[in-house]
C-alpha cells in the first residue's frame, strides 16, 4: 500500500496541486491511502472512508500516526514539505515545495522568521527519514542541495501542474485587466502592489487590479475594502473553482505576479496557458517557469509602477512563453 502525506496542505497552490495529485492516482491502479489536513474534509474529490485519516496538522499528530503505522505501507509520498517523524520500513519521497525553508525573506515580521526558523530546525531533524526529494525547478533543487548537503542523486525535478482544457474561446479580454493568482501570505507582496497600483491608476485613469484573496488574510482584505471605499477599480475574487478561475484568466489581458519566493509560480504558467501576457518578479523562480513579457523588482515600488507604464504600450512586448511540462505520470511512476 502506498501513502500520501498531505498533512500540512489545505490551501492556495499546494492545494491545487494535491487536488490534481488526487484525481490522478483515482484514475491509476495504485493501493492508496490518504493522510490529510482536517481542514480540508469535503473540499477534494472523494475518498472512500476506509482508505483515509483526517488529523489536525500536529507534529505530535503526525509522530503517533507513523508510529502506529511504521510497517503498513511500502512506498510514501509526504506533500506537505516534511519527511515522515520517524524512520519507515518503506521508500519515502517527499515533494518539496516550501521556498521559505531555503531563504526566509527578510522584510517578514519577527514572529514569522522565529516560526520558518523552527521549521527549519525540525527538517534538518528528520531529513535522514526520506530517501528522496522531489522538487519543481532546478532553482529549488541546487538551493535545497547547498542549504542541507543532501546528496544531489537523491535530488529529483519533476514538476507537475493541472492543465486548464478546453478553453472557452468565446470569453473577451476586458483591456488593462491586471491579475493576481495567489494567496494572502506576507511574502506574496499585495500590500506593496495595492499601493503601487492606486498610484499607477491616479495617474493615468487606466486599470483594473483583479485579486484572489481569501479570509484567511483579514490584514490583506482590509487593505483591499480600504482602497475600494476609496474608488479604486479592485476586485477580489476570493478562492474560487477551477473554471471560474480559468475564465478569469481568459478574460484579463496581463497577469501581474509580484511574489518575493515561489518554490514553482503555477499562476505564471496557468497565465500563459491561458494567453495572458506576464509582467513577473525578476527572480529566478519567473525564469525557471516561464518567459515574461515584463519584469521589475518586487521590492522597489518604483519598479512595479514602471513596469505598469511600460504595460500601456503592449505592442511593443515580446509573447510570454512557458519553459514548464507536466511531470505528473513520472511521479506516480515513482510509486508503482
Amino acid at each position: 500500500m502506498i501513502l500520501i502525506d498531505a498533512l500540512y496542505i489545505n490551501n492556495g497552490g499546494g492545494k491545487i496541486l494535491l487536488d490534481y495529485l488526487i484525481s490522478q492516482l483515482k484514475k491509476s491502479t495504485l493501493d492508496v491511502y490518504f493522510l490529510l489536513d482536517n481542514r480540508i474534509i469535503g473540499k477534494h474529490l472523494e475518498i472512500s472512508s476506509d482508505s483515509v485519516t483526517y488529523l489536525e496538522g500536529s507534529f505530535v499528530k503526525r509522530l503517533f500516526f507513523y508510529s502506529k503505522n511504521k510497517n503498513r505501507f511500502s512506498k510514501v509520498l509526504c506533500f506537505g514539505n516534511l519527511p515522515p517523524n520517524i524512520k519507515l520500513n518503506a521508500e519515502v519521497f517527499t515533494y518539496f515545495h516550501q521556498p521559505m525553508y531555503l531563504d526566509v525573506p527578510k522584510d517578514f515580521f519577527l514572529s514569522e522568521r522565529l516560526k520558518f526558523k523552527l521549521k527549519i530546525a525540525v527538517l534538518k531533524q528528520i531529513a535522514k527519514n526520506t530517501d528522496y526529494w522531489l522538487v519543481q525547478s532546478d532553482f529549488i533543487k541546487d538551493k535545497l542541495q547547498f542549504k542541507f548537503r543532501f546528496k544531489t542523486e537523491n535530488i529529483k525535478v519533476l514538476p507537475f501542474y493541472p492543465e486548464f482544457v478546453a478553453l472557452d474561446r468565446t470569453v473577451v479580454r476586458e483591456k488593462n485587466t491586471y491579475l493576481y493568482v495567489s494567496n494572502g501570505t506576507p511574502h506574496k507582496n499585495h500590500k506593496r502592489l495595492l499601493n503601487v497600483f492606486c498610484r499607477f491608476y491616479d495617474k493615468h485613469k487606466k486599470g483594473k487590479l483583479i485579486l484572489t484573496v481569501n479570509e484567511d488574510y483579514p490584514d490583506v482584505l482590509g487593505l483591499i475594502e480600504n482602497k475600494l471605499s476609496k474608488g479604486y477599480p479592485i476586485e477580489n475574487i476570493g478562492f474560487v473553482d477551477r473554471l471560474t478561475l480559468q475564465k478569469k484568466y481568459l478574460s484579463s489581458e496581463f497577469l501581474i505576479f509580484p511574489s518575493l519566493t515561489e518554490s514553482f509560480g503555477l499562476g505564471l504558467i496557468e497565465a500563459i496557458e491561458c494567453g495572458c501576457i506576464v509582467i513577473g518578479a525578476d527572480l529566478p523562480y519567473t525564469y525557471e517557469v516561464c518567459e515574461p513579457s515584463l519584469v521589475f523588482n518586487p521590492l522597489v515600488d518604483k519598479n512595479i509602477f514602471d513596469a505598469f507604464e511600460d504595460s500601456l504600450n503592449k505592442e511593443n512586448l515580446k509573447l510570454s512563453v512557458s519553459r514548464i511540462k507536466n511531470n505528473i505520470d513520472q511521479i506516480i511512476g515513482l510509486l508503482k
